[in-house]
């Protein structure tokens, strides 16, 4: 079993379009958690890993987590935080977009934004700020339906992960577990350097890059880098 994180503003949907392709198969199911709304994303995150914890150490069975963006940090701090980590088979972490606090970083920025934007003039605004900024078609269009499903409750939510931390390095550095990171090369939100940097950090980590272009065609080009990762990383089934 796979538990993955949907984003900031992200959803399931996404997670499963870009992660069901490449873990099924190998024959391994993906969970998906909804995010909750209103500013509890986080806790919903994390009631999801201990949940998926608790059923494959009954089932005797082994566990990858990992997320995207938000999802990545959180799953991966989560795994640190274990004090058995034996029945993880890996993470998988795609789009890491900053280590430790969260300060300047530009997703961190742009949540923190695109969150008094939607307060002040709605969420139509928002999506059409992205689009003349510049967004691809496709991820304006992605963002556009996942906002829709938060509800009264996006901006807290952007605003929750503006201020959730990263993982420290002394967290990185005790995930003994093969990590596969997916990173995008001209995603200035998610800098390839992050990755590097934590794949430098984590005792076992492959990086996988592709273009956003790539995951515009099919977004299973961000879920098949992450298991190649991993799987290059020493991870199997």
């Amino acid at each position: 079993m796979a538990v993955v994180l949907p984003g900031s503003g992200s959803d399931a949907e996404f997670v499963r379009s870009a992660f069901a392709e490449p873990l099924g198969a190998l024959g391994i199911r993906l969970v998906a958690p909804r995010p909750r709304a209103s500013g509890a994303v986080v806790t919903g995150y994390l009631s999801a890993l201990d949940d998926a914890l608790r059923t494959a150490t009954a089932a005797r069975t082994a566990l990858l987590v990992g997320g995207v963006s938000l999802g990545a940090h959180v799953a991966i701090r989560w795994a640190a935080a274990l004090d058995d980590p034996r029945p993880l088979a890996g993470v998988l972490l795609a789009l890491p977009a900053w280590t430790g606090s969260a300060d300047a970083a530009p997703a961190a920025v742009t949540a923190a934004a695109t969150a008094a934007r939607v307060r002040a003039a709605g969420r139509a605004a928002a999506v059409a700020d992205a689009r003349a900024g510049g967004a691809p078609p496709w991820l304006t269009a992605e963002l556009e339906r996942a906002w829709a499903g938060y509800g009264a409750g996006l901006a807290d939510a952007l605003d929750e992960a503006a201020r959730t931390p990263g993982p420290a390095p002394s967290e990185l550095t005790r995930i003994p577990v093969p990590a596969g990171i997916a990173a995008l090369l001209d995603d200035p939100l998610h800098p390839v350097e992050v990755a590097r940097r934590w794949a430098e950090l984590l005792p076992r980590a492959g990086v996988v890059t592709a273009r956003l272009a790539a995951v515009g065609a099919d977004p299973a080009t961000l879920g098949r880098a992450a298991v190649l990762g991993w799987l290059h990383a020493g991870g199997r089934v």
